[in-house]
């Protein structure tokens, strides 16, 4: 009987000759040595590429997980990338660390996290990977390799954005900050305000994002400062029933637009405003329990309310059927050879579309907006460019590609989808032993 795995939204499956979990770097690199090929890596599964499929071997990193070590002074501690954010914050807490800025998912792993350039929201926050202070990963011929930041800085931008195929990443040192609190706030505003404001509003606070509701003319803006106040109870997340409600207004008017839109307005005016003050671990992330499929694209900041603009005007013109929220973030700019944000400011939009639906024609219609505008995709999430189109996006393509066949000589982590999007031969992937 062949195996089977599929990532969580349940669109991309695979039937790989051998799932494995190995215990720690050794066993790793006996996998990637011997194990059918092409080897691929998962980490929680919440890419919606086909980034890990694979009929070769799939690697789960779950064994590879919990707090090495840490320095209380320098705000540094080393994981293993199997270790899930969730417990990872917890982890952290307890040695009086925080991690300076998150996404509002906590199931992934932090190797998973790590190498497709996920990241939370604030001007002058980076990504997971500008954390990286020491770097150890598992090469393709099953070799433990060791980098850090003085010494390996730019082998580091190379490989802090690696997609699994720049060696397996198995540990890695994260620069922290001490434990802090946030003040969180979040209101209603109408998306025209928004837009028009959108520069002074996503630059004022030390984080802030905002979700458009489709079809309600309304947006949602979160912000988040530090503060030194007491903790204050956070209210309950009702975003899965807030979901049901736009579900069923979807189903039953979806060819009604003008009523659709007043009974989202009608909800919306009852949502209640939020301000609150908590541990930093107890404030990004949100229960995540109705499954999607989303692309999202990184764009040069200020083209950013240009391009949600045109989004949301497709969306409701054409696709009545689509009625998640489109999330709008910042992040800052980094040096990563690889990473979406490399020397730019930048505005990430991301589409959501439930995943039973098919995501496929919404999202086709949507990329060219986002391309236009000169949008680098999201690694883990939707979208239809290869090699060709992506060299075009980064100026250290040529270079991370050297390093990569450097660190993978056989390629052993290359599948069909991997080559595409590399620019590789199919004929010399790393299929054997």
């Amino acid at each position: 009987m062949s195996n089977s795995w599929s990532n969580w939204s349940g669109f991309v499956t695979a039937e790989p000759r051998l799932l494995a979990s190995p215990a720690d770097a050794g066993e790793l690199g006996d996998l990637i040595r011997t194990a059918p090929g092409p080897v691929r890596v998962v980490g929680a599964g919440h890419s919606f590429t086909p980034l890990v499929k694979s009929q070769g071997t799939i690697l789960s990193l779950e064994k590879l997980e919990g707090l090495v070590a840490h320095d209380a002074k320098k705000h540094q501690a080393c994981v293993r990338a199997g270790t899930r954010l969730g417990p990872l914050m917890h982890m952290l807490q307890g040695i009086g660390q925080g991690l300076p800025n998150m996404g509002d998912i906590d199931r992934q792993a932090i190797g998973g996290a790590l190498g497709t350039a996920t990241h939370g929201s604030g001007p002058t926050l980076g990504a997971y990977h500008t954390q990286l202070e020491t770097v150890q990963i598992v090469d393709g011929l099953g070799k433990v390799r060791d980098f850090k930041r003085e010494g390996d800085q730019e082998a580091i931008r190379a490989i802090g954005v690696a997609l699994g195929a720049f060696g397996v990443l198995s540990e890695m040192t994260l620069n922290n900050i001490a434990t802090y609190r946030l003040r969180r706030r979040k209101w209603v505003l109408p998306i025209a305000d928004m837009l028009r404001d959108f520069e002074t509003m996503m630059s004022e606070h030390r984080s802030a994002e905002f979700y458009y509701i489709p079809f309600s003319g309304y947006a949602q803006f979160i912000a988040s400062d530090f503060s030194t106040e007491a903790t204050t109870p956070r209210p309950t997340d009702d975003d899965e029933g807030s979901l049901r409600t736009l579900r069923r207004l979807r189903t039953g008017l979806a060819w009604l637009p003008w009523l659709r839109r007043r009974l989202i307005l009608g909800a919306v005016a009852k949502v209640p405003a939020e301000d609150y003050v908590q541990d930093w671990l107890n404030v990004y992330a949100s229960d995540r329990q109705t499954r999607f499929n989303e692309m999202e694209y990184h764009l040069p900041f200020e083209e950013g309310p240009k391009a949600l603009a045109e989004i949301i005007e497709l969306t409701e013109k054409h696709f009545p059927e689509v009625y998640f929220p489109m999330e709008v973030r910042s992040v800052a700019s980094d040096e990563f050879w690889l990473s979406p944000f490399h020397k730019r400011l930048t505005c990430s939009i991301a589409i959501h579309h439930d995943a039973a639906n098919d995501p496929l024609p919404f999202m086709r219609a949507a990329e060219p907006i986002f391309r236009g505008y000169g949008g680098r995709p999201h690694w883990g999430k939707m979208h239809s460019l290869k090699a060709a189109d992506l060299k075009k996006l980064y100026p250290r393509w040529d270079d991370a590609m050297a390093v990569r066949r450097d660190i993978d000589p056989q390629n052993r982590f290359v599948s069909p989808y991997m080559a595409d999007l590399f620019g590789i031969e199919p004929s010399s992937f790393g299929i054997q032993p």
